[in-house]
């Protein structure tokens, strides 16, 4: 699909970048630049980065960069012409009617056709349950203490031990074996051809627009795995949905209850808790955590209470504060989940035990405590450490002072001298720090280093965007000729020209390497080079001056490798002579 390019650039303008990622990332402002956890990867100390002035994101832990719209196409796995259109209906842009490209039709297409077949999956895995041979999942579901109309509200079904049964069905309904394979409910192989999904309660998964993007199925009896879910296809990404979220975003209630399965969600939801979403089969993920985000402030972790719950929760907690959402743990003892304890104490018990879930983060010094001998001094004061060290995960004095009161109270040691001992490992080295979290495994590799004539360029690009200023007074003595990388060669053209015109405009720039991912990343750093904050001293104008001298010197030696004649060979030998006389200064 097309779109003029002024079409482009308004819907870009008039979406302010931090009014758009802060719908996904908790941001706090410093300096002149907004600093959050990175949605992209998973990190405990803030490295993404937006940027109003340039109006473009990026991330120094993993690369990731852009502007409002790529930013969108990342994150929600969106085509370019989806998040434009997202973008436009959010700031009032009326988009030209325009048709879809061929290639865009086909992928149009293909994930309704992936849909639609789905559904009838799902219809035919509720016929088989309601038939003869569907007994045996229809009493599973029974003893397990469902309704009629749970079973029929969440399309639960049942797959024949037949182990092709859905894919003759499938086959009648026109269906090629190329698009079934590539479905994830069949598999293929010279062998034979058998369903993914055979002698199973069936659980259709439903995106939050109630259509079934993909299936899990408990295997009835003796059998591995015991749960088994879809294969990520082009309608169906297990680490951004969420089971039961198309009932509980319109809960009315003030949070969301996040469980470990299928049925620990039916049983809340029958029992009148609309609010239960689960992961499906895997860890909670951080785009989990941001999809959370949009319905709430607040979670309350119902997971198991066995040591797999206990862990689960312990990796689930940080993800949740990444984003922002308020994290509260469930006590399910002496029950195991949820559905176990609404059995056997009812709702009103469950509600109760809701009402007084514990803080998250006291929690995790609970679980922390467990591993100390606290009879013992030595053991009690390496707890008093440890706690004081995760007291430091709080940024912000203030909410940090308020959980070093409460650790304070609930663990019997002195306010103030916790206090001082949080400040005291707060004020340690970075080096010290660094060489802890290398003990503990917590870098990661170490990135290839730059050629020093790349990164002078990049470099060079980064001052002149930041500082109009230095245009001017670099005026004569390097141009976008010096910048002989040739990528950096492309940007220095558009930011040369743009400040001929009177303006960069950075996130204008990146739209023209959209169309390579590779290079829009680069670009997307060449943005962020850490710099100082002012040119106010002479180091920073004798390091401006070296940088500028190295990328012209670096251009001259280029050229001369490459000179057509001797003639231009003369004329690049006297350039560098004088160079050498006349070193480039910054007044």
């Amino acid at each position: 699909m097309y779109y003029p390019e002024e079409i482009i650039e308004e819907v870009r303008e008039r979406n302010d970048i931090v009014d758009v990622i802060s719908g996904y990332v908790k941001l706090q402002k410093k300096g002149s630049n907004y600093f959050g956890l990175c949605p992209f990867h998973n990190e405990k100390s803030p490295s993404f980065s937006v940027s109003p002035q340039k109006q473009m994101y990026y991330c120094f832990g993993c690369g990731a960069g852009g502007n409002a719209i790529t930013f969108v196409m990342e994150y929600e796995s969106f085509t370019f012409p989806e998040a434009l259109k997202l973008l436009a209906d959010r700031a009032g842009v009326n988009l030209p009617e325009t048709e879809y490209t061929g290639e865009e039709r086909v992928k149009a297409d293909r994930r309704s056709a992936f849909l639609e077949m789905n559904k009838l999956a799902a219809n035919y895995f509720y016929y088989q349950l309601c038939q003869p041979h569907g007994k045996i999942g229809y009493d599973y579901f029974m003893k397990r203490e469902l309704t009629k109309e749970t079973i029929r509200r969440f399309g639960l079904g049942y797959a024949n031990k037949t182990s092709d049964d859905l894919y003759r069905y499938l086959k009648s309904k026109g269906y090629s074996d190329e698009f079934l394979k590539e479905s994830g409910l069949v598999t293929i192989e010279e062998r034979g051809t058998y369903d993914k999904f055979w002698n199973r309660v069936m659980f259709p998964i439903m995106d939050i627009n109630n259509r079934v993007v993909g299936f899990g199925g408990r295997v009835l009896g003796e059998g591995e795995p015991k749960y088994l879910n879809s294969p990520e296809t082009l309608v169906f990404d297990k680490s951004r949905n969420l089971y039961g979220l198309n009932y509980a975003r319109a809960s009315r209630q003030k949070c969301l209850l996040l469980c470990e399965g299928y049925m620990d969600v039916i049983a809340l939801h029958q029992a009148g808790f609309s609010n239960g979403v689960a992961s499906l089969g895997t860890a909670l993920t951080t785009q989990h955590a941001v999809l959370l985000k949009r319905y709430t402030e607040q979670v309350v972790l119902t997971y198991d209470s066995d040591g797999a719950g206990i862990k689960a929760a312990l990796r689930a907690i940080p993800i949740l504060r990444e984003v922002g959402i308020a994290a509260k743990v469930l006590d399910l003892k002496p029950y195991k989940d949820p559905d176990e304890f609404i059995k056997n104490k009812g709702p009103e018990a469950f509600q109760e035990r809701i009402d007084k879930a514990r803080n998250s983060f006291l929690f995790e010094i609970d679980v922390l405590k467990r591993d100390f001998q606290l009879e013992d001094p030595e053991q009690k004061t390496r707890f008093y450490n440890a706690a004081a060290r995760k007291l430091l995960e709080f940024g912000e004095a203030l909410e940090r002072d308020n959980y070093i009161q409460a650790v304070a109270r609930e663990q019997m040691i002195p306010y103030e001298d916790l206090r001082r001992l949080v400040n005291r490992l707060g004020s340690m080295p970075k080096e010290t720090i660094r060489r802890q979290q290398t003990e503990r495994g917590e870098t990661g590799k170490k990135k290839e280093k730059d050629d020093g004539n790349r990164r002078a360029q990049r470099l060079l690009l980064t001052w002149l965007i930041e500082r109009q200023e230095l245009f001017e007074k670099l005026a004569g003595k390097i141009g976008p000729e010096d910048f002989v990388e040739p990528l950096y060669r492309q940007v220095a053209d558009l930011v040369f020209a743009g400040h001929n015109k009177g303006e960069v405009n950075p996130a204008e720039i990146l739209n023209h390497f959209i169309n390579d991912e590779e290079q829009y990343k680069e670009v997307a750093g060449l943005f962020h080079a850490r710099l100082e904050e002012s040119l106010g001293n002479e180091e920073q104008k004798k390091a401006l001056s070296d940088i500028v001298y190295r990328v012209r010197k670096n251009h001259l030696d280029y050229a001369g490798r490459n000179a057509a004649d001797i003639g231009q060979m003369q004329r690049i030998l006297k350039e560098q002579a004088a160079l050498r006389r006349y070193p480039i200064e910054i007044d």
